[in-house]
């Protein structure tokens, strides 16, 4: 059956199949297609499909019972058809094509239409003379200064209605930010001369007075009431009582909240010129808190220079409990997540969130012998503890750091306990002091002074013992320790906002992390005891020191409509120095592979360098697997081309990427735990991992779900020539066998499917 099938049509209907416009210039051209009907546009072949699926019987729709799955057929209607030749026009008309025309021309053949909108655009006109006459001088004065330079007219230009809306929209936020509380866009209006000009339009824009011919006036803020009340309660602002302190009339109808964190995000203030923008910044900042669920800014004139400004606040539940679960499938084992998260969203009056997490994963292994309790291979409980507050909390004064972003203080605490069958078991806990804020709007940092952690590892007994007899003491010493970590985390993020724009823009992030610094002063002051191994201990436990930094930059590259061209590169080098400068632990080192890196891999599973593990007894393949495959630099450089599929997949929008994923990780000295697994620059190409594919991003509007396919191009696990797997593609059922019997009970797939939320990068 066909996808676009127009058999159970009547016979004066046609299905749309194509719409063309003829005879527009080439940059307009995507532009002016979403001025055409949605109803006369063709219909997606899968959301047809499925609908005629449905919604047919015996060669023809149903007219009663029909089920809302899918898309019904676009059929032809000629009305539709004119106004979107009107509308079309229009589209050109504002951009500079005064005398266009759209002449709509529909062909029907077998019951499908092809609709072809040809145009008759004629000349653009340019601008020419601009002139400004603002009445009022003190407006002119703000006009010029602050308009004028951040102006798109220019004479010579294409006239392009959007450029003056531009403009409209420009002057009303520069006027109501300097306290033009009664300015309304209507002011300003625009005038067009093309009389006696071929291709050229004269512009005269010219801001009004008010009917009076008065000046337009200046409003400054008397009174500030704040009011925090219930949905169903009525506000009642004369209840409020004077603050001296903020000088602000509080009343909290709940009992709830406390005046002074909810100041830090007032920019209204007592005395202050009226400002859109600090109304603008008030909105936001109180939604960030979240706190609230309604937040509402209303103004009443004292006089004609002075407003009283009412904030009225209703917050959001309280309380709140979040269950979540996901089934995973990895290398042939499967196993489930499940967690629960109980939130508090105002613990101290100022809209403090505590959020108590509680996470359980297990993974089991169908190789193993036994019932379903025998086949665990591992598992995972995780508790954490997350206490945000929106401001920088001190013990000392400091300014509001809220104009450009909600500040956050986070004190977290979280504990993790991990066993693997027979293997090693992991007890992890981290408390962390985290301050977030904003030096613009574009510029986000980051700082943990206070990183406090314990770790106690231990590897099974028998497991440890084999270990040490086949000469793995290193595999040993990694996994079975105990440690403390003093240290400090700092970030820096530019350009976040902009990864919701589809533009051509820049970003960056780095990070730098250290440990153990204080705690080396301090040891060799006091002369700390040293262990077997000479590194020093606190509380009979050694200590971490280590340095680690990462970058990650990308040039986002827009082109017109739903096309964008992502280029990334990511580096990160991490050393251990000092306390234990030959060994980096496990949580701090670089793995190779997963749904956001070298996606033709699975997580921890490539590298470091050509460390193949062939030669590694087929024992520890198993038990150390996602233990062995780790490095202390990583280099990895991504290219993924996204563009539309379709506008209505099932109520998403469905785009499309094909990718290419080059990278690797190394360790910084040659060791026995990976042979072939150091940086050699001499070798750096024949160590390069080098993957590609295709994805699916099915885009909900609030979340993306993505679907990555990952081809192995190059595997530098192999020698010389044999790296370029994708040669052995064709063969690969022999390749497979071949390969799990020098690597049982690893298994090698050439394609790999990622599942994720969100975009990689």
């Amino acid at each position: 059956m066909s996808c676009r099938s127009a058999k159970y049509l009547e016979k004066d209907q046609a299905l749309v199949v194509n719409n063309e416009i003829k005879g527009i210039p080439g940059d307009l051209k995507e532009e002016a297609q979403n001025y055409i009907s949605n109803e006369v546009r063709p219909n997606s072949r899968m959301n047809l499909f499925i609908y005629n699926l449905f919604n047919t019987k015996r060669g023809k729709y149903k007219t009663e019972k029909i089920r809302n799955v899918g898309e019904p057929p676009n059929i032809v209607d000629t009305s539709l058809v004119e106004l979107s030749g009107q509308h079309i026009e229009g589209f050109l008309v504002n951009k500079g094509f005064f005398d266009a025309k759209v002449l709509p021309d529909i062909k029907v053949r077998k019951k499908k239409a092809t609709i072809h909108y040809n145009v008759q655009s004629g000349p653009s006109y340019n601008l020419g003379e601009i002139q400004h006459t603002i009445k009022d001088s003190a407006l002119e004065k703000i006009y010029t200064r602050e308009v004028i330079p951040e102006s798109k007219l220019e004479s010579g230009n294409r006239y392009d209605m959007s450029d003056f809306i531009w403009q409209r929209e420009l002057a009303y936020e520069k006027f109501k930010n300097h306290g033009y509380y009664d300015y309304v866009r209507q002011y300003m209006q625009v005038e067009v001369d093309t009389l006696g000009h071929s291709g050229q339009a004269d512009i005269e824009i010219e801001v009004d007075t008010p009917e009076t011919g008065e000046p337009h006036q200046i409003y400054h803020l008397r009174d500030i009431y704040i009011s925090v009340h219930h949905a169903e309660q009525n506000t009642d602002y004369t209840k409020g009582k004077l603050d001296t302190n903020f000088n602000i009339i509080f009343s909290d109808q709940t009992g709830k909240f406390k005046l002074k964190p909810l100041s830090r995000y007032v920019f209204l203030n007592k005395g202050d010129t009226y400002s859109l923008e600090a109304e603008n910044l008030s909105y936001d900042r109180l939604y960030e808190m979240n706190g609230f669920r309604s937040v509402k800014i209303e103004y009443e004139k004292v006089d004609s220079t002075k407003l009283d400004v009412y904030y009225d606040l209703v917050p959001r539940q309280v309380m709140g409990n979040q269950i979540e679960g996901e089934y995973t499938f990895s290398s042939g084992m499967s196993g489930f997540n499940i967690g629960n998260t109980f939130s508090h969203r105002n613990v101290f009056g100022g809209a403090e969130q505590l959020d108590i997490k509680l996470r359980y994963g297990v993974l089991f292994d169908p190789r193993l012998s036994g019932g379903l309790s025998q086949k665990v291979f591992n598992n995972d409980v995780q508790l954490g503890i997350n206490l945000t507050i929106p401001r920088i909390w001190v013990p000392f004064y400091t300014r509001s750091v809220g104009r450009f972003g909600l500040a956050k203080t986070t004190l977290s605490s979280n504990f993790q306990l991990f066993n693997q069958l027979k293997t090693y078991y992991n007890r992890y806990f981290i408390n962390t002091l985290n301050y977030s804020w904003y030096e613009s709007i574009y510029k986000q940092h980051s700082l943990s002074p206070i990183v406090l952690e314990y770790r106690k590892g231990r590897l099974n007994k028998d497991f440890e013992n084999q270990l040490t007899e086949d000469g793995y003491l290193l595999y040993v010493r990694s996994n079975n320790r105990e440690y403390f970590g003093l240290g400090a985390q700092y970030s820096f993020t530019l350009n976040a906002p902009e990864l919701l724009r589809k533009e051509t823009f820049s970003f960056f992030r780095g990070s730098l992390e250290t440990s153990g610094n204080l705690l080396s002063i301090l040891g060799n002051s006091f002369s700390f005891k040293r262990n077997e191994l000479g590194e020093r201990m606190l509380f009979e436990v050694p200590y971490l020191q280590y340095a680690k930094a990462e970058v990650d930059f990308r040039r986002y590259l827009h082109f017109s409509g739903q096309r964008q061209l992502v280029l990334r590169a990511n580096a990160g080098v991490a050393l251990p120095y000092g306390n234990n400068s030959s060994l980096l632990i496990f949580e701090k080192s670089f793995y190779g592979g997963g749904i956001n890196g070298m996606r033709a891999w699975q997580a921890r599973t490539l590298g470091p360098g050509n460390y193949n593990r062939e030669g590694v007894p087929e024992y520890l393949r198993l038990n150390l697997r996602n233990l062995d495959q780790l490095g202390e630099l990583k280099l990895e450089a991504n290219a993924e081309y996204r563009f539309r599929l379709l506008n209505n997949f099932f109520g998403a929008k469905l785009n499309g990427a094909t990718f290419l994923d080059m990278g690797n990780i190394w360790r910084l000295q040659e060791n026995e735990l990976n042979p072939k697994g150091e940086f050699l620059a001499r070798d750096f190409w024949k160590q390069i991992a080098i993957g590609t594919g295709m994805g699916l991003r099915f885009d909900m509007d609030y979340f993306i779900v993505r679907l990555d396919m990952g081809l192995k191009v190059k595997d530098p696990q192999f020698e010389g020539n044999k790296q370029w797997v994708i040669q052995d593609l064709f063969r690969a059922k022999e390749f497979k066998r071949a390969y799990f019997q020098t690597h049982s009970p690893d298994r090698y797939n050439f394609i790999q499917y990622n599942l994720g939320v969100g975009l990689p990068f």
